[in-house]
């Protein structure tokens, strides 16, 4: 009797390893270390590409004064977000503006599978509100590429730092270890309001899952 508890208790043992093993697998590919949150400054210009979005679909500019809200970060959330950044990238052929639309500058939800890098953001955007992630956790950001042209990628605010999806790579990374320079984003508590980026060295410090 004693021998089959003791066989029993080891393979548990070891089916708790196993599952340890594998969460923890999950969250490191996503982030091998400490990830930090972006430190954010003043109230700064608005893109003009989100002011046009905003008048031709008033339905998602709301105004709204709220508190700020991280998402609470697990293994399964980051495979969450990471399926749903894959599939967007999946969905949309890129094209430019000007390609597209005649326009050096146009933002809109790609609903003919085709857009930009702005349009990439929103509809992730769109969809990780739908699967019930919070909008104020979920960023429009601006970046800089290292050749100095403009880019649009995803902040994804957590408990744990910032992530970003970006249509240029399927691997959700920390924001700090991109190969940009941030330069501003959607404040949290009001997706209207835009606030300038800090360098990255200047970011807060969290600790792994």
């Amino acid at each position: 009797m004693f021998g089959f508890i003791g066989k029993t208790v080891r393979v548990l043992a070891l089916a708790g390893v196993a599952l340890l093993t594998a969460n923890a697998t999950v969250a490191a590919a996503i982030h091998p270390e400490a990830v930090t949150a972006a430190a954010t400054g003043s109230e700064t210009s608005i893109p003009f590409g989100w002011v046009e979005y905003c008048e031709r679909h008033a339905e998602d500019c709301f105004e709204e004064d709220h508190a700020a809200q991280d998402i609470d970060l697990t293994a399964a959330v980051l495979k969450k977000i990471s399926r749903i950044n894959a599939e967007v990238n999946r969905s949309i052929e890129p094209v430019t503006d000007m390609d597209q639309w005649g326009l050096i500058d146009r933002w809109d939800l790609p609903v003919d599978g085709k857009g930009d890098c702005e349009d990439y953001a929103l509809l992730k955007r769109q969809k990780l509100v739908a699967a019930g992630f919070p909008r104020a956790a979920l960023l429009l950001t601006v970046v800089k590429q290292a050749n100095g042209e403009g880019h649009s990628v995803l902040t994804i605010k957590t408990t744990h730092g910032d992530y970003v999806l970006d249509n240029l790579t399927n691997q959700v990374k920390p924001w700090s270890t991109t190969p940009y320079r941030f330069v501003k984003r959607q404040s949290q508590e009001n997706q209207n309001v835009w606030v300038a980026i800090a360098p990255k060295d200047d970011g807060r410090q969290f600790a792994q899952l």
